[in-house]
């Protein structure tokens, strides 16, 4: 009997598959949930995820020539801003009053932000839809263990040692990965599913701690229902939206603080906030230009630099650090990015206009500028969505032919 021809077996490329499947399983599955429970569970897997995905393209080289994909996103107006803002922090070094942790916080950022470009310059330029379904599933799983914690507590895992704050962090993941989690969805046709998703995490954030993660899936959520009905709408008004924030933020407390004293009283925690952010604005005005340098929002506080009940938000921390320059280039970068992203998958534009909503909602209410767990997970949602945006090759399985051949006819 005649042997059938066996199919060439390559050690290499199974070995990459393999490694591939292992980071994406790290990233979409093992983080989520280990966010729940661990502070640092995210600053500790992702660059071990990052780094087999990494490993898996050098070894299989199924990624795209990276020479022009390098010079494309040097001539991009959202990464050349980007680079303004990180150059006028390295500059602001001169004049803040906190060197050492500010250079130390600035090279974390700058390492953070070379493992996000490594990865998606080394991810593959096909993906395969395996790998991404283990996105949905890590999201369905990890809402379903924030749940399990909201309603019963972190005694729930017995023998499972868990840090304070930690679900804290794990639901702000969520709010951030089940937008990338319901664009592949309803890119496959799975409708009914995505919604059950977003449920899932609605349900999460309802019963976890704090109101801060549910509003920004709130405003995500509009988001999304704007885009879906309008996209270009939609894009638009959240670019304006965002990049608009940012550049009016030292006027919003004058406009502010009136309502929230008709409102709420003049002495509630909010208005003396507001009251505190309209002084810093009118007594140093020429801070506006420069900002008080890198690192010093929070910083000053505890020196007595800044009155403790100063907003801790972007809005307030972008201003007060790197002043107009560093203001004006985040908004350019931002509405950039915004317009730009989703137009090579539409399906996918509903999706990422609501990620940008709820991850600028969280960093407006409380987040702040520089924390390196918010700054990687802003970096794994960005990664997330060109994995999904790269699964986008083929939307609809072949159809089996229906007409017989004319020679069986």
């Amino acid at each position: 009997m005649p042997r059938a021809p066996s199919s060439p077996v390559d050690p290499a490329v199974d070995a990459a598959a393999l490694l591939r499947r292992l980071g994406f399983f790290g990233l979409f599955v093992v983080l989520p949930l280990a966010a729940q429970v661990a502070r640092r569970a995210t600053v500790v897997l992702a660059p071990i995820a990052v780094a087999l995905l990494i490993l898996a393209g050098a070894i299989d080289g199924k990624y795209r020539p990276m020479r022009p994909r390098a010079i494309k996103l040097l001539q991009a107006p959202a990464f050349l801003a980007g680079l303004l803002v990180l150059s006028w922090s390295l500059l602001s070094l001169v004049w803040t009053p906190f060197l050492e942790p500010a250079t130390e916080r600035l090279l974390n950022i700058v390492a953070t932000i070379l493992m996000t470009l490594a990865a998606y310059l080394f991810l593959p330029d096909r993906m395969r839809s395996a790998n991404l379904y283990l996105l949905p599933v890590g999201t369905a799983a990890a809402a379903l263990l924030a749940i399990a914690l909201g309603l019963f507590g972190h005694g729930f895992l017995r023998g499972v040692t868990s840090d304070e704050g930690g679900l804290d962090r794990g639901v702000t993941l969520l709010v951030l990965l089940v937008w990338p989690a319901v664009a592949w969805l309803r890119s496959r046709g799975r409708d009914v599913e995505s919604l059950g998703l977003a449920l899932l995490v609605a349900a999460a954030l309802v019963v976890s701690p704090g109101a801060a993660t549910l509003v920004a899936l709130a405003v995500g959520a509009t988001a999304f229902a704007v885009t879906a009905y309008r996209p270009a709408l939609g894009t638009r008004a959240t670019a304006a939206a965002v990049a608009g924030l940012l550049v009016v933020a030292p006027i919003l407390p004058f406009l502010a603080r009136p309502v929230g004293a008709a409102l709420f009283g003049p002495v509630a925690p909010g208005v003396l906030t507001l009251k505190t952010w309209q002084k810093v604005v009118t007594t140093e005005p020429v801070r506006l230009v420069t900002g008080h340098g890198f690192e010093t929002a929070l910083r000053a506080r505890f020196v007595n630099l800044l009155p403790m009940n100063a907003p801790t938000t972007l809005l307030f921390d972008l201003w007060y650090e790197l002043g107009v320059v560093g203001a004006l280039a985040s908004a350019f970068a931002l509405h950039a990015a915004i317009r730009r992203s989703g137009r090579e998958a539409a399906v996918l534009v509903p999706g990422a206009m609501a990620a940008f909503a709820a991850a600028f909602t969280v960093a407006c209410i409380g987040v702040g500028l520089t924390a390196i767990w918010w700054l990687t997970t802003l970096a794994l949602a960005v990664l997330v969505f060109v994995a999904v945006e790269r699964g986008q090759f083929r939307t609809r399985r072949p159809k089996l032919g229906l007409r017989r051949p004319a020679n069986d006819a």
